[in-house]
């Protein structure tokens, strides 16, 4: 892996960066970082919590900090939140020195995921067509990631062994 230092797993919230990201880290034998529960271990709340006490503003200033701070790291495995990537000093940076992967699903498949979740703020208050166009908005930027595996039609272990088979051919 040369001269890039970290996986990083992007794409929107309910396509699977942690539990994929979690399962490279170990199969890597490599520490895992998950960039929404690192935001809600150090503020001590959870991501809803923070947009409705602190704004999104904060929560995305906030989030900036603690990525750009994780991405220093090195031989590390990473899963960004939904929205990290439409930040453009944290895409700058990932795209400058880090492997990356957009976890692409279809916007169907992550709504039924998700529309019960209350722990996902932007979630709770979208309805499908919205879920679609934020997905339509944020695949423009996903879609500069190193590379886009589509996960629609794929298991858990398919995706892992594609990711590993990219990686451990680079």
């Amino acid at each position: 892996m040369k001269s890039r230092k970290n996986i990083v797993f992007l794409g929107m919230m309910g396509s699977g960066k942690t539990s994929i990201g979690s399962l490279i880290s170990k199969k890597l034998k490599l520490k895992f970082y998950d960039i929404d529960h690192l935001i809600e271990k150090e503020l001590k709340l959870n991501i809803s919590e923070i947009f409705k006490t602190k704004g999104e503003k904060f929560f995305r200033d906030f989030e900036e900090k603690i990525t750009l701070d994780i991405l220093k790291k090195r031989k590390i495995v990473i899963s960004l939140g939904g929205g990290a990537f439409m930040n453009k000093k944290i895409r700058d940076e990932v795209l400058k020195g880090h492997f990356s992967f957009w976890l692409k699903t279809d916007a169907e498949i992550i709504f039924n995921r998700i529309k019960n979740n209350s722990k996902r703020p932007i979630a709770v208050e979208l309805s499908k067509n919205d879920l679609i166009n934020l997905l339509k908005k944020r695949s423009k930027f996903y879609s500069k990631a190193m590379y886009n595996i589509n996960c629609d039609n794929l298991s858990k272990n398919e995706i892992l062994n594609k990711i590993l088979e990219i990686y451990e051919n680079y």
